[in-house]
């Protein structure tokens, strides 16, 4: 594979940009720095296909990333990679407005070939290609210049590697006829409205103090002037007023401005200075939550009485099972609040009850639920068992030989580890 010196000017940009919009598909990844800033800092981008890779700096001076931008979010016809890709795509959502589209993410595919649920890039790579990645250079500042080789050559190496693990990837999910489960977590991944700023809804990112509309009005509006305050200075949110003190004004809001001074987590000056006076104009402003605004009310336990909460242990206990069985991660088959309010008795938008999921899952946890399915231990192996057919078989168990379990330790249902490298054993060895 080619490696491209730096690039730093629009020319040679559009140079590479211009052929890899011939490729099948390029992988991408990003550095950046945002500690000390709203907006994230774009410090570089990586790109590759199966034949040249570049890093492109994109402070360089006089350099036009639209070639670059263009082919992320304008060309459909060129895949794009990412690994664990949210930030990134965030990143040029902010620059564009769009998300770069069609998608792939290497980290969310493993998911649905293994029992992997969040797996490193670095412990990707070890699986495919056999290689141990060199972190000395993550945590660097991507911000100063002039940036050294080894950290060119540390993050050209996150998109080289990519390139070659995704064809592998692909070929694991052909044989698996699991590339259509993928599809709707793509989409989301590439969903606008994951990467809106939109001061009007941050506040359903806080835990709310009550659910008292007047607490609630005034929860949603300082949170929304906190947004912008932070938005327009380009600092960090949390420097403006941390979620435990925006919660604190907002049950127990001030009489006047002399009484910040008292608020722990804001500093004294805000007494008498200018953006003490706009907050509390702010809460002066804000109004009582409205019936159509109120955040659902969360159900105050199982319908089950007390055997509610055993119930979502036994569908927890189920999910286990079943994600070792098909060699799937258990987060990408369900999520525990979709568990729990099966448990609850609630059957409505649940995930697990549409599509590939509710075929691979969401039936067996239904007749759970309905007590049509049980846990029984048949030769030494836990396993799921209808109940009509329990004791109604030669291999089913009987009360002489085992026993219908109504709960068990999740930890004795581990799934194996695998290494990816074992499927391509030649080409890794040559790769290692």
């Amino acid at each position: 594979m080619k490696i491209h010196p730096l690039i730093t000017t629009t020319e040679a940009l559009a140079d590479i940009c211009g052929r890899l919009s011939k490729a099948d598909f390029v992988t991408v990844d990003t550095e950046f720095m945002r500690e000390n800033t709203f907006w994230p800092e774009l410090c570089l981008v990586q790109i590759a296909d199966d034949k040249e890779a570049a890093a492109i700096d994109p402070m360089a001076h006089g350099i036009d990333l639209t070639p670059l931008l263009d082919l992320l979010v304008n060309n459909e016809d060129v895949l794009k990679i990412f690994h664990a890709g949210g930030q990134d795509v965030e990143i040029i959502y902010n620059l564009t407005g769009k998300t770069p589209h069609p998608i792939f993410d290497t980290q969310i595919a493993m998911m649905a070939i293994s029992q992997s649920e969040q797996i490193g890039y670095s412990n990707l790579c070890e699986s495919w290609l056999g290689l141990t990645i060199d972190k000395g250079a993550r945590f660097t500042d991507w911000g100063r210049r002039p940036l050294t080789e080894r950290q060119i050559e540390y993050a050209i190496g996150d998109v080289t590697h990519l390139s070659k693990i995704f064809p592998r990837m692909l070929k694991r999910l052909i044989k698996t006829g699991r590339g259509a489960w993928l599809d709707i977590e793509m989409e989301k991944l590439a969903d606008p409205a994951n990467y809106r700023s939109d001061p009007a809804t941050v506040w359903q990112k806080i835990r709310a103090p009550s659910r008292n509309p007047a607490v609630l009005g005034r929860l949603k509006a300082v949170a929304a002037w906190r947004e912008t305050e932070a938005m327009d200075k380009n600092i960090p949110r949390g420097r403006i007023m941390r979620d435990e003190t925006l919660a604190d004004v907002a049950s127990h809001p001030p009489k006047d401005q002399s009484d910040l001074a008292k608020v722990r987590g804001l500093s004294s000056g805000w007494k008498d200075n200018d953006i003490g006076r706009r907050l509390m104009q702010c809460l002066a402003d804000a109004k009582p939550m409205t019936e159509d605004e109120m955040p659902p009310r969360a159900p105050r336990g199982a319908p089950l009485g007390k055997e509610g909460a055993l119930v979502a242990d036994l569908l927890k206990l189920l999910l286990k099972i079943r994600s070792r069985e098909i060699d799937i991660a258990a987060r990408l088959l369900a999520r525990s609040d979709d568990l729990e309010a099966l448990a609850a008795g609630q059957r409505r938008n649940l995930a697990i009850l549409e599509g590939w999921r509710f075929e691979q899952f969401g039936r067996d946890a239904l007749e759970l639920v309905e007590g049509k399915l049980a846990f029984a231990v048949v030769k030494g192996k836990l396993k799921m068992a209808h109940i009509d057919d329990i004791g109604g078989s030669a291999e089913s168990p009987t009360p002489d030989e085992d026993a219908v379990l109504l709960h068990a330790d999740e930890d004795e249902i581990e799934g194996d580890g695998r290494n990816w490298a074992d499927d391509d054993g030649e080409e890794a060895a040559a790769n290692a």
